[in-house]
């Protein structure tokens, strides 16, 4: 079994639990996801199935949608709805439309975020909330991340009670914490803050549409059907630039040759596809670090010995 498959994540598991109950259900051990989701968090989870584990990176890496909630009014010491509050301070004023869609324009772009405590950013070979479980405060690292868009999804002009609930979209590149950028939306208004609802709506090229439920997951494979639900592995890499290569370059391919560099390809920072012509995804690449006309293989993707079965 080989592929992508795109699930619908619900609320209450982790993303480890759900590569366990796949793992199940799917009767493989070859399962992997792309980036944990918090437990209260639903939505698109790409999972990896067999050969394609070894592009679930790839997936991590790509920009990432979400819906969510912010609440102006109090913090959490988890960010979310599920901690316990921390800080109370009534909302005593109208806050205008106006005001939201300025705080969303000087948030979008690469800003700095520290993770929370309650998450799985390690520090010293520690996860974080296994620091804020014992009462532990520790220095965090601030991480550069980028926002894209940010839209707010609530039609009223003016917002008022002690507590405000709005609703937002929001276009991310990877490691961004929503709940964090919650707190700071709330900060820049004036107020504590916490993100009181969250779901991923995309992932690379997965969206909320393309996912299935653990139930209809169960029922494909009880009908036999569970491959044309799963999507290909190229898939996961479509948002990457590729290097089209004819059956001879293909062979050298596969045992991990190094390729010139095609000039449409030289302004290329990150990694290339090794493709053939029929649209085959054999390899990763990536630019010599010392013969700058070359192309290293990061990750052979498929060889001789796979076509075989005998790896």
């Amino acid at each position: 079994m080989e592929g992508i498959l795109p699930l619908l994540k619900p609320a209450g598991l982790t993303s480890h639990d759900c590569v366990f109950r796949l793992r199940k259900i799917l009767k493989t051990k070859k399962v992997g996801h792309t980036g944990t989701l918090d437990p209260d968090v639903t939505g698109v989870l790409p999972i990896c199935i067999g050969k394609a584990t070894k592009v679930a990176e790839y997936i991590t890496d790509a920009g990432k949608a979400y819906e969510g909630e912010v609440t102006i009014g109090y913090t959490t010491t988890t960010e979310d709805a599920s901690g316990e509050t921390v800080a109370r301070e009534p909302v005593t004023r109208v806050i205008h439309r106006e005001e939201i869609l300025q705080v969303f324009q000087s948030l979008t772009g690469e800003i700095e975020q520290t993770p929370p405590m309650f998450s799985a950013v390690k520090v010293g070979g520690v996860r974080l909330y296994e620091y804020a479980r014992k009462g532990i405060e520790v220095e965090r690292p601030t991480r550069k991340i980028t926002i894209y868009s940010i839209e707010l999804l609530d039609d009223r002009n003016e917002f008022s009670g002690e507590t405000i609930k709005f609703k937002f979209k929001v276009s991310c590149s990877k490691g961004t914490y929503i709940r964090t950028l919650a707190v700071m939306i709330g900060e820049m208004l004036g107020y504590p803050a916490h993100m009181s609802y969250l779901q991923r709506v995309q992932s690379a090229s997965y969206s909320l549409e393309d996912c299935l439920t653990f139930d209809e997951i169960e029922e494909h494979m009880e009908a036999g059907t569970i491959s044309s639900v799963l999507r290909p592995l190229e898939s996961a890499l479509s948002h990457l630039p590729k290097l089209i290569i004819n059956d001879k370059v293909a062979e050298k391919v596969k045992n991990g040759a190094l390729l010139q560099m095609p000039e449409h390809l030289k302004t290329s920072n990150g990694p290339i596809i090794a493709e053939t012509e029929d649209g085959m995804a054999l390899a990763i690449y990536a630019k010599h670090p010392n013969k700058p006309d070359l192309f290293k293989p990061v990750k052979v993707l498929r060889n001789d010995l796979d076509e075989k079965g005998t790896v």
